[in-house]
């Protein structure tokens, strides 16, 4: 794979904030209910234990985790540990809070759980050495250290799914875009720019491709058409925009349109609602 740092311009843009609220055993069975944007991140490190979770037919799915292993559950999903961690087991968990909620792009493009064992992700273990060190004692600053440590190993979590998506069958979408040398650079160069003047020939040239061989790559691995994708880009990035108080007028001329009528448009045609409407909606909820 390429040298390329194909996440930041993503996480730049749509953060997610990690917050520490559980170490050490568990008794009996424990609920975890799912909460609008919310993920989590539970860290096995030593033990066993049982998690279940509801499928798509309502029943539930029972999971047995034997080794060190990651649990990564990017969007709200109620989930139950059973046969919790003992007292001599390492354990511990975090809420994810993705800004966008459900419009994060890697929320949206990743299976409703991971679990990963540790041992598969060798650049873990000095995160995580670290984390439960500091979990262990009461220092300056440990609270915000061990939200960061965790914040760490959810960026190298993803960095290893985008390193292997065949290991969790995401051969077609973001994350496959994302893991092809030849469509990285110009889907990093849509992340970051947005609002520039792309064309199919611009989209190309930045991942040094033919328009022909670079438009039926794209829709082979990501799904969409370029310009599909390129249009579902900006509007996610405008969403977060007025919901952080940006204008439909600022917006739309960020993020290339010609006119806020252009833009509320395209808006209105992907989303069923104006921008307007779209955003007294989130206010309300």
């Amino acid at each position: 794979m390429a040298d390329l740092d194909r996440l930041s311009p993503l996480l730049e843009r749509f953060r997610v904030r990690t917050r520490l609220f559980h170490t050490g055993p568990l008794c009996g069975v424990t609920v975890l209910p799912a909460e609008p944007g919310r993920g989590f991140l539970h860290v096995l490190r030593e033990g066993e234990m049982d998690v279940t979770h509801p499928v798509a037919d309502r029943s539930l799915q029972r999971i047995h985790v034997e080794e060190p292993s990651l649990l990564f559950y990017p969007r709200p999903l109620e989930h139950s540990f059973h046969n919790a961690p003992t007292e001599d087991s390492d354990f511990a968990c975090a809420t994810l809070d993705f800004d966008g909620g459900p419009t994060h792009p890697l929320v949206r493009a990743l299976p409703p759980l991971t679990v990963l064992p540790l041992d598969e992700v060798a650049s873990l273990r000095p995160t995580l050495d670290l984390l439960f060190a500091e979990v262990d004692r009461v220092a300056c600053g440990q609270r915000i250290l061990v939200d960061r440590l965790f914040e760490a190993a959810l960026i190298q979590l993803f960095r290893w799914i985008v390193e292997h998506p065949e290991r969790l069958h995401l051969d077609v979408g973001l994350v496959a875009g994302l893991a092809d040398d030849q469509l990285a650079p110009a889907l990093m160069a849509m992340h970051a720019e947005p609002g520039d003047d792309w064309s199919l020939e611009s989209m190309a040239a930045a991942a040094a491709m033919s328009r022909s061989s670079f438009a039926a790559r794209f829709k082979e691995k990501v799904g969409q058409t370029p310009a599909d994708y390129l249009t579902d880009w900006r509007l996610t990035v405008a969403q977060e925009k007025l919901r952080g108080g940006a204008s439909v007028s600022v917006t739309s001329g960020e993020l290339g349109y010609s006119n806020p009528s252009a833009f509320t448009r395209v808006f209105t045609q992907r989303l069923g609602r104006s921008p307007r409407a779209w955003l007294a909606e989130q206010a309300v909820g």
